[in-house]
């Protein structure tokens, strides 16, 4: 306890001053209530902690219900719900159950806390001057998560804002079938240090790090899922917008695409450099911030004004200007495949690019890592945002005798890789269970090679020998320049991730192995 009130004196003043310092450009603020603590009635008479900013003005309000990211508290939101409150909406940020001081224990996006989000607007429009045609709800990461998954059962709440979210925990939890192990354990940590962790999540989180009845995770994890009740949402129709980074390590962006995809209310998609909630997090220290202004305006477009903008695709690729689509194909005018060809004896590398061919085989061992690598969860990515520059390795570094490396000719201009890359790969000698990660750079003259994006895959199932495999890497929007080389590394091992791989064996890719690149 003496921790957590430590944490909580902390948060409050960092994000107190902070409110000094954020403004809102071309925006006039109107003068406000200023901020009330109160405690709500959640499910079964679970206490959630809160606190409400409202204008002061008289009549009935736009409102924005805000729940707290996973191992933070309402306090996250203060700078954001000083602003919100000045552009003129009410809002009441909560604590949820199970975290800090409000009651209960975690349910982990569950049906409990769907309950508490719709007791949340239940005490909203008794309680404030919010105007009950005009709700809406949004958040970071887990608060992405309840609002989202909240607009599928309560059809009061008009437009969503998703910072940082999951559309389809499963996924996120075993995307390719490959367990998340960094992201899972700081999640973990979170839930051990300032909240009150359910039975059932101690459970499945034992079972994940387990890697035990898998098959009972995911249908804990499918109840958690927006993606489970997308015709429930379409139903609501509620303005709905998703944004996200290219790298988050916690959620990654592919399932945002596909469950956009899906949407047929109002919606917007945005995609950002950096790594899990890294994007909007200077908006949450009270600085300006380019997602949270995005926030302000879907809103205003959906609860206020009505104003709506043109094309609802932004994304700013990882080294280039921002960029609009009036659709997720759009980005895309054509895919290039590039065959795998024969390692060279010189230097262990073979060709990316040409036709696909047979006649070849690469071995790697199953139990070696290399300095190819996804990084640290958070940092590695993170700081790729603040920086600018993409994770880099020097590519001699890369073991021939523990990876394949293939690198593309260079061309003589710029490549724009603009979409979901996508690798097949034929593989023999493989056991029952195994592992391999890929890794798509963009190399220099001099070995200096950036990392673009990365995925594991994982097979479970089957009989030991030759399979075929297919992954989708996370979508990238990455201009390759001119003279530069397209250039994939597969190895076996990467922190990240928990791998099947028996030690001391061995996987061969072979002929007929290619690489998908979309092009924009």
């Amino acid at each position: 306890m003496a921790l957590r009130r430590l944490i909580t004196l902390f948060t409050a003043f960092a994000l107190v001053a902070s409110t000094s310092v954020i403004t809102s450009p071309a925006h006039a603020a109107v003068a406000t209530t200023g901020f009330s603590a109160v405690d709500i009635a959640g499910d079964g008479g679970v206490v959630l902690k809160a606190n409400v900013i409202a204008p002061s003005a008289a009549g009935r309000h736009p409102a924005v219900i805000l729940p707290s990211s996973w191992g933070l508290n309402d306090l996250e939101y203060l700078a954001q719900a000083r602003v919100l409150a000045g552009r003129g909406y009410v809002v009441v940020s909560y604590t949820p159950r199970g975290w800090w001081l409000s009651g209960g224990e975690i349910d982990t996006a569950g049906p409990k806390d769907m309950a508490d989000l719709s007791r949340v607007v239940d005490w909203t429009m008794a309680n404030t001057a919010a105007d009950p045609a005009r709700i809406g709800a949004a958040g970071i990461s887990y608060g992405a998560g309840i609002s989202l998954l909240g607009a599928a059962f309560d059809s009061r709440i008009r437009a969503v804002g998703v910072l940082s979210g999951w559309t389809d925990l499963a996924y996120s939890l075993y995307a390719d079938s490959t367990r998340h192990r960094q992201s899972a354990g700081l999640l973990e940590l979170a839930a051990q240090i300032v909240g009150k962790p359910s039975a059932e999540l101690t459970t499945m989180l034992g079972r994940f790090n387990g890697n035990q009845d898998v098959a009972s995770v995911m249908a804990w994890a499918k109840v958690r899922s927006a993606a489970t009740y997308i015709d429930a949402i379409n139903a609501n129709r509620p303005a709905v917008l998703i944004a996200n980074g290219w790298g988050d390590t916690f959620f990654p962006p592919n399932q945002l695409v596909d469950f956009y995809g899906k949407l047929t209310t109002p919606k917007r998609l945005e995609l950002r450099p950096g790594d899990h909630a890294i994007a909007e997090l200077s908006g949450v220290l009270g600085l300006p911030n380019d997602v949270w202004t995005s926030l302000y305006s879907w809103l205003d477009e959906h609860l206020a004004t009505g104003a709506t903008r043109a094309n609802p695709i932004y994304l700013k690729p990882l080294n280039a200007s921002g960029e609009t689509y009036p659709s997720w194909s759009a980005q895309t005018t054509s895919t290039v495949r590039h065959g795998l060809g024969r390692i060279r004896t010189l230097d262990g590398t073979g060709l990316l690019g040409g036709a696909v061919s047979s006649g070849w085989t690469k071995q790697i061992p199953t139990d070696e890592d290399t300095v190819a690598c996804g990084g640290v969860v958070l940092l590695t990515n993170g700081a790729a945002a603040i920086t600018g520059e993409q994770p880099e390795i020097w590519l001699p570094f890369v073991d021939r005798g523990e990876a394949g490396v293939w690198a593309a000719e260079r061309p003589s201009t710029v490549q724009r890789i603009r979409g979901v890359p996508k690798l097949h790969l034929e593989l023999s000698g493989t056991e029952a269970r195994g592992t391999v990660v890929a890794y798509l750079y963009d190399l220099d003259a001099i070995g200096n090679a950036k990392l673009i994006t990365h995925a594991p895959a994982t097979w479970l199932t089957g009989a030991a020998g030759a399979r075929s495999i297919d992954l989708k890497l996370p979508a990238a929007a990455y201009d390759v320049p001119a003279g530069h080389s397209l250039t994939l590394v597969v190895d076996t091992v990467d922190p990240l991730y928990y791998d099947e791989n028996a030690a001391g064996d061995s996987i061969t890719i072979g002929g007929g192995s290619y690489l998908d690149v979309p092009i924009g």
